[in-house]
């Protein structure tokens, strides 16, 4: 408009940089068009009129956590002959209702966290990343730990449920590894590891989880039951965790390991790969840290079992086979989330593998053959109804086998067969090429020959020559005392 004080329009239109047309169109109206716009009116009719205020409103009032769907089907029973529009439409009628009607709402408030003030930790299911070990799925959790403030975690492979033994070690490895302890340990209401429970063990297991609290000089704190963002810090580290793992998973190739400690090993390569990310934060906030006490407490639970007449004890649901010399024995068994100590007296005899009742409830077994192979053998018909005979063959080629023998030679040849071959197995150290030759002979549907086993697999122990050492008297050392003084 100052250049149109002077110049035509289309000169003033030009040296502001826009069309003549524009140019002349300011002439007769100056307003922007946002102002000279009158306010937008409905093109179509209103489809939910009549229908909104009168039924929608109502239901709302009602029920205010029902669903737009659920509405929207419902308007649908009633009115089958009523064109709706869009259920985009309901929903959009429903979320601007609800933002000058509706309920108020829970706040998050977002923390500044303090140099090693807080530690959380948290349990989440690892099942849908198909992790195998040697072909079979394993189902496991894992425990993660992590301090908000410098970003550092901390993960372990948890092969039952939540409890308090995966917790007190998960969470003992991950302060060593931390190399310090926060003020704070904050867990979820820890609902899963009081499941199943009296009131007596959930008072226990309360005062267990505090002593191990106390242990490392922290104080024990939860979150409200069903409130996860109160744990937020954690809840949303849980999906980048695992995501991580996959994406090395992809890279790996495959998601079959040849045992559990080879997985664990690369669920440890992953998290450092993550703790590397924030090293700068997480080396600032271990100065803040407490110092560790000179040694770790208590991880396991300590039960006493009596080894029974079938040569094994029954904990948790689960049967375990022990050497038929501790039959009336009292043993000590520290159960640990993968394995079991067991101890006569203060004398440490074995470590089991840790095995799981069915999720029916049916009993499991831990069966080594070695330990009832002697009795089996004077007894070799037992093994054909032995509640766990399917845990006794250390690989699938006897248990193979076992079956090729049934429908070819009867029961009783099968059984007398198979025992021979496990006791072989384990007199002459071959299980793993004793299988192998198995394999070929089912792959052929041939029965093995003992007599040629025997003689492939010798000596036999029992036809070993005995040597006879005979020790030297010891006077003949004082000949050697004489000569060095007379040198």
């Amino acid at each position: 408009m100052t250049n149109r004080r002077n110049d035509t329009v289309a000169l003033a239109a030009a040296k502001a940089g826009f069309s003549s047309a524009t140019g002349y169109r300011m002439l007769h109206d100056p307003r922007l068009p946002s102002q000279r716009g009158g306010q937008r009116e409905r093109r179509r009719p209103d489809p939910l009129a009549g229908i909104f205020d009168e039924v929608v409103v109502p239901m709302l009032e009602a029920a205010p956590g029902l669903r737009p769907i659920a509405i929207y089907e419902e308007l649908r029973r009633r009115h089958p002959d009523t064109a709706f529009g869009s259920r985009r439409t309901l929903e959009r009628r429903i979320r601007d209702w609800r933002a000058m009607n509706g309920q108020d709402r829970d706040v998050i408030f977002r923390q500044v966290h303090e140099p090693g003030r807080l530690g959380m930790s948290d349990f989440t299911w690892m099942d849908d990343l198909g992790v195998s070990i040697t072909g079979v799925p394993l189902d496991h959790l894992l425990y993660h730990f992590r301090l908000p403030c410098g970003g550092f975690e901390h993960g372990h492979v948890i092969l039952g449920g939540e409890s308090f033994v995966a917790l007190a070690e998960g969470l003992q490895n991950a302060l060593w590894s931390a190399g310090g302890a926060p003020k704070l340990h904050r867990t979820d209401s820890l609902s899963a590891a009081f499941r199943n429970l009296d009131a007596d063990a959930k008072i226990d297991l309360t005062r267990r989880y505090d002593a191990l609290c106390a242990h490392y000089g922290m104080a024990a704190t939860r979150n409200n039951i069903g409130v996860a963002h109160e744990n937020g810090s954690i809840e949303s580290s849980h999906g980048h965790i695992k995501a991580a793992v996959k994406d090395a998973l992809l890279l790996r190739g495959t998601a079959d390991f040849t045992d559990i400690a080879d997985y664990r090993r690369f669920i440890d390569e992953v998290v450092t790969a993550r703790n590397r990310r924030h090293a700068p934060g997480i080396d600032a906030e271990r100065r803040s840290l407490q110092l560790l006490p000179n040694a770790r407490t208590t991880d396991y639970e300590e039960v006493l079992v009596t080894v029974t007449s079938s040569g094994g004890f029954t904990l948790r649901k689960v049967f375990y086979t022990v050497p038929s010399r501790l039959i009336g024995h009292r043993l000590r068994v520290r159960l640990y989330d993968d394995r079991l100590d067991v101890f006569i007296g203060g004398t440490r005899l074995m470590t089991l593998p840790r095995g799981r009742a069915g999720a029916s409830g049916k009993h499991g077994h831990i069966v080594d053959y070695r330990h009832v192979i002697h009795s089996l053998r004077r007894k070799p018909m037992a093994l054909l109804g032995l509640v766990y005979r399917d845990s006794l063959f250390p690989r699938d080629a006897y248990r193979l086998m076992f079956d090729h023998l049934l429908q070819s030679h009867g029961e009783r040849e099968a059984c007398r067969t198979t025992v021979e071959l496990l006791a072989m197995a384990h007199e002459r150290a071959c299980e793993a090429e004793l299988a192998q030759i198995l394999t070929v002979d089912l792959a052929a549907r041939r029965s093995p020959c003992l007599t040629s086993l025997r003689a492939r697999f010798a000596p036999d122990p029992a036809s070993l020559p005995e040597v006879v050492v005979e020790l030297a008297p010891l006077s003949i050392y004082d000949g050697l005392i004489d000569q060095g003084e007379a040198a």
